[in-house]
Order: C-alpha cells, then structure tokens, then sequence
C-alpha cells in the first residue's frame, strides 16, 4: 500500500518556534510592522550582471522593462544601490544546515566558513550574522557583524549537534525534517524582516525532502495546505526582502546524484491549489524563486558565499503597484528587461496578487 503524506503542510501561519533567537536583531518601535501590508506596493531587488557574474552599474530607471503577466507597468519609484555608496543597506545571513547534511559535510563547511570570515583580516565587506539550525530548531549564534575574527571565534565554540532525527526513519523521518525545516525558514523570514534593508540569506544545505515518489500519495486537502505555504512563504520573503540562496556542501559528489536534480521539476510558478505539490516547497525552488543563485557541485564553499555576496556590489531597486485580483492568491508572472545586450537579469519571479 502506498505511503500517504500526512498532516503534511504544517499549518506554517504563526508557526515560529521557540528554539529561535532569544533576542531580535532590530526591535521594532510598539506596533511597528516589521512587512509592508500584502496590498501595498511591490518592490522587486534586480541584480544585473555580465555573463561572467560581474555586476553591471550605473543603470538608469529608462534602461529598465516590466511586465507584469506579459503587460508594461509603470515603476512608482526607482533606486539604484552600490555597496561602496549605500553602507548598511544590506547584511548576509548564513544559516548552517544541520538536520539535512551529514557529519563530515558539517565539519567542513565549519572550517571553510571560518575561513570566510577570517579572510581579508577578518574586516568583512558585509555584515554578517549566523544561524544554526538543529533537530531542536533555529539558533541565532551571532548578533550581526562586520567583524569576521570575532564571528568565527563564536561558530568555533559551536559544536555540531546530534541528530535526533534520524536519516534511516524513512518516509515519517524525512516528512519530520521537511516539517521542520519549512516552520524554521517561516521564522527565520519573519525575525530577519525586523532588519531594514535587503537581506542575502544563504542556506548551506543539500536540501531537504521533497516526496518527488510516486508511492507518495497527496489528498486535495493536502495540496491546498501546500499551496497556501507556497503563498505564504513566497510573500512573506518578499516582504521582508529576504533573497535566499542555497549551497550543498557535498561537493562534486553530491551534484553527481540524480537526487540533487529533482527540484528542477518544480520551478514553475504554482498558480492553483490543485496543481501543488511537495516539490514546490523545495529549498532550491524557493532559491531560485527569490532571484538567488543554486550553487552545488564544488568543494570551495568559501568561494560559493563569495559568489552569491557579489550580487550586493550593485543592484536596483524597483518598486509598482500590484495588480489587483479577482480571487484571492492570484499568480502574477513578472519580467524585468534590461536595455542592454549580453545581460543576465536576475529577480523574483513573480507576485501573489489579493483582491
């Protein structure tokens, strides 16, 4: 008899576990919200780079395009941003994955993110701050910081945590990690929001389950709690200007497993409750969802995070007013156009609008 996914959506809303953070990174002022409202405007961050990776510069709000479901829109406001004149506009956020990564990936992913920070005398272009997550949850390890020496001393005080759950539990084992790990980046998007301005998180993991098996059973009820934590997660990065990123820190051998490729099936967008699936929730997917980059394949990880903190050399900012909906959860595809040849565009790929 097939497996059933049971329960399998979570009920993410108001979800935030207690294992996070003791204390925020920014308090927000009483009855401050840390997101805009879901009817205000939209504000897509655009990074814009040559074929090599190199950001591209000096754009004006004239060189650039939207369409939202194939139709122009106008922009209601434009900023174009470099780190070099824009100081404390944006923080990265490294989030060690230690419920889906083994042992040794653990252990060498520690030293080549102390390596990290340690470089360039520890003076980090950025700042940073680092978060562990555990069979127990989300840990917040370290305030956000510029100093790369001091941030490194505390992730070497940090040990890796057994796992509780274990990766031979099978079917319920990997559905409680899946479980987890969406009710960990629920939180972990909610608290970063409280942080102004644009937010690189890179999530060091392979990933985690995805159920793309056809003994996998998923009932409608099941598929319209799936699609509604699509919407909810897909808006709440948004709004708290969070572009994710993921790095699988298995190296070569991890990108040569058929596994590592099965979220490529779900990158389109979902736009109807009966057409969910797990997949969607994929980390990868939800990376490439926000504008940000999947890196696997490479031992470096060192190298990796340098590659997705070049997107904060220089980006823009664009900002419209959504479109309204007939019904609630309505999928709006959106494509920015950069008047220039040879460019790579990267952004979200679209909005949920609400009537």
């Amino acid at each position: 008899m097939p497996n059933r996914l049971v329960c399998f959506c979570l009920v993410l809303a108001g979800c935030v576990p207690a294992a996070l953070a003791q204390k925020p990174l920014v308090t927000p002022a009483p009855g401050e919200q840390p997101t805009a409202p879901a009817s205000g405007p939209v504000t897509f961050d655009v990074v814009v780079t040559d074929k090599a990776g190199h950001p591209i510069h000096g754009l004006q709000q004239s060189d650039f395009t939207v369409l939202d479901d194939k139709k122009p829109i106008p922009l209601t406001s434009f900023q174009a941003h470099e780190i070099a004149s824009s100081p404390n506009q944006e923080a990265v956020f490294l989030v060690l994955d230690d419920v889906n990564a083994g042992f040794n990936a653990i252990s060498i992913e520690r030293t080549q993110i102390e390596s990290f920070l340690r470089s360039d005398g520890g003076h980090l272009a950025l700042p940073v701050a680092i978060f562990l997550l555990t069979d127990t949850g989300m840990n917040q390890i370290t305030d956000v910081s510029d100093d790369g020496n001091k941030l490194a001393d505390v992730l070497h005080t940090k040990d890796a945590e057994l796992h509780s759950i274990s990766r031979s539990a099978g079917f319920w084992g990997a559905s409680e990690r899946l479980d987890l790990c969406l009710r960990s980046l629920e939180s972990f998007t909610s608290y970063v929001g409280q942080v102004p301005g644009r937010k690189l998180a890179i999530w060091i993991s392979p990933g985690w389950p995805i159920f793309d098996n056809p003994n996998v059973i998923i009932s409608s009820k099941e598929q319209r709690n799936i699609f509604a934590a699509v919407v909810q997660l897909s808006t709440a990065m948004r709004q708290a200007d969070v572009t994710l990123y993921s790095i699988d820190p298995g190296g070569p051998m991890d990108a040569a497993a058929a596994r590592s490729f099965l979220w490529e099936s779900f990158t389109g967008p979902v736009r109807k409750a009966n057409k969910a699936d797990p997949g969607d929730l994929a980390l990868q997917v939800m990376v490439q969802n926000t504008g940000g980059k999947v890196l696997l394949g490479s031992n470096d990880i060192t190298g990796e995070i340098r590659k997705c903190a070049m997107d904060a050399l220089a980006w823009y900012s664009l900002q419209f007013d959504p479109q309204h909906a007939e019904t609630p959860d309505t999928w709006h595809d959106i494509h920015v156009k950069v008047d220039r040849p040879g460019v790579i565009v990267r952004t979200r790929n679209g909005y949920y609008a609400q009537p």
